[in-house]
C-alpha cells in the first residue's frame, strides 16, 4: 500500500502542483530538490514510492534512479520518473535504469494517480 511519496524535483513550482496533488489524494508527501538529496531520504524514509524528476542539476534523475534501484536498501522502492522529456528513447532508458513507470509532464492527475494505485 502506498502512503508515504517522495518528489524529486528542482523545480519549486513543480513540487508545489505535485504535492498539492497527492495531498489532496491522501498521500504523505516527502520532497526535496537534487537527486543526491533523494538517495539519502531514500535510504532515511523508506518512502513507498518516489516520483522523480530527470533533468536537474548535479545528479539527474536517471543517475538517482539507477542508485536507489540497485543499492539493496532502497532497491524496492519503485520509482516513477516524472519528466519533460518525452522521447520514446527517454523512456526505455529510464526503464532501464530501474524506474517501474514513467509519466510526461505536464502531469495528468488521473494518468498519475492511475499509475501509483497499479503499483500499490
Amino acid at each position: 500500500m502506498i502512503k508515504k511519496i517522495l518528489i524529486v524535483d528542482d523545480s519549486p513550482t513543480e513540487r508545489h502542483v505535485l504535492n498539492d496533488l497527492l495531498t489532496k489524494s491522501g498521500y504523505e508527501v516527502v520532497a526535496s530538490d537534487n537527486g543526491e538529496d533523494a538517495i539519502l531520504k531514500a535510504k532515511l524514509l523508506k518512502p513507498d514510492l518516489i516520483l522523480m524528476d530527470v533533468v536537474m542539476p548535479g545528479l539527474n534523475g536517471f543517475q538517482a534512479t539507477r542508485a536507489i534501484s540497485r543499492d539493496p536498501d532502497t532497491r524496492n522502492i519503485p520509482v516513477i520518473l516524472c519528466t519533460s522529456k518525452s522521447q520514446e528513447t527517454d523512456k526505455i532508458w529510464g526503464m532501464r535504469q530501474g524506474a517501474r513507470d514513467y509519466v510526461v509532464k505536464p502531469v495528468v492527475r488521473d494518468e498519475l494517480l492511475t499509475k501509483i494505485a497499479a503499483l500499490g
